[in-house]
């Protein structure tokens, strides 16, 4: 059997409203469909999500597992994969028609390009609005220099699971993955990915990112149960990341922009939860205000020293409540009257129609027919 082009890895839990519409979007590619290996890595689901994957037997494989996270699952998925390049999925989301043709066709023409991310359209499930978020520029990207492992931080977001494609034999150097990441462990593969080769950012939309409230990383009412495991995840992402890119070529200024925002996001959570010092508060949220914008008005610096100010005479956990109060609040105009600082991630967001683009839903003949053995 001659060896496909592409393997789409789509890794799965308890997607079983999501994950036939996933598999038919990749069945549905403008890619020659014999050059595709479909492997559904499912981790312990629950559900009926097995079941609807067996529907598409023989186009999918599907490699069954117990429950153990998204390290796992990959750890598990990622030696199975066949092709000279793979492409990942979340069993949750799907793509535009165009995927696998825009990325294949840049990572042939860019042989020193082992990784490649593109811009996502965000659907939110309860509203049903869309948002395309998109990166500013085109660009490639290494860790070289500390403005090329800050960028590829900003940039992030271009790179998770559903939107990221490498080559198999940098994703080899990857494994094994570190079986503490139950979530966030695209992110990892995905700056060693970056640390081993060099990376490709694409503007163009081609994943539909879906936000709903089982997301393991999305956290829309205060749960201190989910809270906690993603302190606990960022800080084992940040360890492990510490540590992995202390093996490689990568300086470490460059190592320090590439972490610091996973220690901060860790820190707040843990203040958050946990409590702390007023100082632990203060050295957080300055550094948050450093990494996330540039400096902003007269006016905004004065707000910024309020919070900051805030921050030593209130304790932690009332500083995070006040926080959160605030944000939700018709408060929040306040900041907006004083000019809002500039974001330093050069990144897009506008928000679109509630209707879907027709191109991306699935077509009902298309997945009839690819349920006939």
């Amino acid at each position: 059997m001659p060896r496909p082009a592409v393997t789409v890895l789509i890794d799965t839990y308890n997607h079983e409203r999501f994950i036939e519409e996933a598999i038919v979007s990749v069945l549905e590619q403008d890619f020659p469909r014999a050059e595709v290996d479909i492997l559904v890595v499912d981790d312990g689901s629950t559900d009926q999500t097995p079941e609807v994957v067996r529907k598409f037997e023989p186009h999918v494989r599907m490699l069954r597992k117990t429950n153990g996270g998204q390290g796992s699952a990959f750890n598990a998925g990622i030696p199975e994969t066949r092709g000279e390049i793979v492409a990942f999925l979340d069993g949750d989301d799907w793509w535009a028609k165009a995927k696998l043709s825009v990325v294949v066709e840049y990572l042939a023409c860019r042989p020193h390009i082992g990784i490649v991310g593109h811009g996502i359209y965000e659907i939110d499930s309860d509203t049903g609005e869309t948002t395309t978020t998109t990166p500013q520029h085109a660009r490639e990207i290494s860790f070289d220099t500390v403005a090329g492992g800050r960028f590829f931080r900003q940039m992030m977001c271009f790179f998770g699971t559903s939107r990221v494609t490498m080559r198999r034999n940098v994703l080899s150097r990857v494994l094994p993955v570190p079986e503490s990441l139950v979530v966030e462990a695209d992110e990892f593969i995905s700056i060693m990915s970056a640390a081993y080769s060099a990376a490709g950012l694409l503007q163009q939309p081609l994943t539909f990112y879906r936000l709903h409230a089982n997301n393991l990383f999305q956290v829309r009412r205060k749960d201190e149960v989910k809270l906690r495991r993603i302190q606990m995840v960022l800080a084992a992402l940040a360890r492990e990341l510490r540590i992995r890119l202390g093996s490689t070529a990568v300086g470490p200024e460059i190592i320090d922009a590439i972490v610091e925002p996973l220690d901060v996001g860790s820190n707040r959570l843990r203040l958050t939860l946990d409590g702390g010092t007023r100082w632990e508060t203060f050295h957080t949220e300055r550094a948050d205000f450093r990494i996330a914008y540039k400096k902003g008005s007269p006016a905004y610096r004065l707000f910024q020293s309020v919070v900051l100010a805030c921050t030593l005479a209130l304790s932690p956990k009332s500083f995070y409540r006040l926080r959160d109060w605030y944000s939700r609040s018709s408060w929040r105009r306040v900041r907006s009257i004083l000019g809002e600082p500039v974001p330093n991630a050069e990144i897009r967001n506008v928000l679109t129609a509630a209707a879907r683009d027709a191109q991306s839903k699935p077509d009902p003949e298309t997945r009839d027919a690819a349920k006939v053995h």
